[in-house]
């Protein structure tokens, strides 16, 4: 349609870097995690039958600009993100049951015999330290070394 505009990448040109510079710190110059989420293909190859049509991530450190490249072809444009991979793991609360249980046989984790289990009175346990759900800082964690019991608590 006449009057609108298809919005499309910016490409890297050295003619106008500068203004390319502006209109990313204009946009923000961080996407979102849906921006980055996604897989870019090169508009250049797009209609045609490449198997590898794919932008690649391509770091410009003298201007410390993230790209996505063609390797077909010179085309680039400048990334609406930071972030070029995510690996989100969500793990079911059984899940971390089952490893806090298992921490009391761990021969690598320190342990300690100045503390008194509240549930069996064992005077063993291993500790270490996390984030506790919620809270921003470190806590630490204590399992009772007694199989039978394995108590968890924290100080």
């Amino acid at each position: 349609m006449e009057g609108e505009k298809e919005a499309r990448p910016q490409l890297i040109n050295p003619r106008n870097q500068k203004e390319q510079e502006r209109e990313r710190l204009r946009i923000g110059g961080r996407g979102s995690a849906a921006a980055m989420s996604t897989m870019k293909f090169c508009r250049e190859w797009y209609a045609a039958i490449v198997f590898n049509n794919i932008l690649y991530p391509k770091e410009e450190k003298d201007r410390r600009l993230l790209l996505f490249a063609c390797r077909n072809c010179e085309h680039q444009e400048v990334s609406e993100s930071k972030c070029v991979y995510r690996n989100e793991v969500a793990h079911a609360a059984g899940e971390r049951t089952q490893v806090l249980q298992d921490v009391a046989s761990d021969p690598t984790l320190p342990r300690t015999k100045t503390v008194r289990c509240a549930a069996c009175g064992h005077g063993e346990a291993v500790f270490f330290q996390a984030t506790a759900r919620g809270e921003e800082g470190m806590t630490l964690f204590f399992v009772c070394c007694n199989l039978t019991c394995a108590h968890r608590w924290r100080e």
